[in-house]
């Protein structure tokens, strides 16, 4: 894995450490990469495979 440096707002780091003391979360970098996968398979992942297909049904 790379180390990847954010700056992040406090009541952002409040909320994790929430999820973290629920046991959601084993730390902090285990919810941000959750969080970031979760983005980049809806925003990203997600539209890569309509346009396969599309390009499939061409």
């Amino acid at each position: 894995m790379r180390l990847v440096t954010v700056h992040l707002p406090g009541e952002y780091l409040h909320d994790l450490d929430e999820l973290v003391q629920m046991q959601k979360y084993p730390n902090r970098s285990e919810a941000i990469r959750v969080a970031i996968r979760d983005l980049l398979k809806e925003e990203l992942w997600h539209q890569r495979n309509q346009l396969r297909l599309e390009k499939e049904k061409s």
